[in-house]
């Protein structure tokens, strides 16, 4: 065989290869062929994750729904206040505010959001928000790609976390993808 001819053959194959490898990829995935629907004030699982007093999580997309793509939860808060500033390593996170008022702060910039706003915070990048209005609130929140945050979620609502020292509860957040970097959101002070 000719070097050319043999060339000409190999370079055709190539293109057959990936779309056969794409096509392969596409059935490991375990997605189910039917869509997903979780009703208002309802848990995808019927079972809500509670974090404080008051405050619960609704899943909407699990983690196994996407094969761990993303993880879509719906977070109703009753008390003001929120999470330590903190960064993810690897995910990204999306608030979309259904109702109430919040501070999202991402990197240097502290937003002041209302019904109907959303706010990206990439990975890497230090983030937290704070709940600050009176009235009950809610938001939607997604992680891309989903890493440990709903699992997380899950333990923290079975109590793991507070049975915990400060450096174990360092560790157990870094087991899951994230770590705190500084203090809550002061709520209170104008920015």
């Amino acid at each position: 065989m000719k070097r050319n001819t043999f060339l000409k053959i190999s370079l055709g194959v190539l293109p057959v290869l990936s779309a056969a490898e794409i096509k392969a990829k596409s059935w490991q995935l375990d997605r189910g062929k039917k869509g997903i629907k979780v009703d208002n004030g309802k848990d995808r699982f019927d079972k809500s994750i509670s974090l404080l007093e008051g405050d619960s999580f609704f899943t909407k997309i699990a983690s196994k729904d996407t094969d761990g793509d993303m993880y879509l939860f719906e977070s109703t808060r009753v008390k003001n206040g929120g999470p330590s500033l903190h960064v993810h390593y690897e995910q990204d996170e999306w608030w979309y505010i259904l109702s109430g008022e919040f501070l999202i702060k991402v990197g240097e910039e502290t937003y002041q959001v209302k019904a109907g706003d959303s706010v990206f915070g990439p990975r890497g990048v230090p983030h937290t928000f704070s709940k600050t209005g009176g009235e009950e609130a809610k938001m939607l929140i997604l992680f891309q790609p989903a890493g440990k945050m709903e699992a997380f979620f899950q333990e923290v609502s079975e109590g793991k976390l507070a049975k915990l020292s400060l450096e174990e509860q360092d560790n157990f957040r870094k087991a899951h993808g994230f770590e705190r970097i500084g203090p809550a959101l002061d709520y209170m002070k104008k920015f």
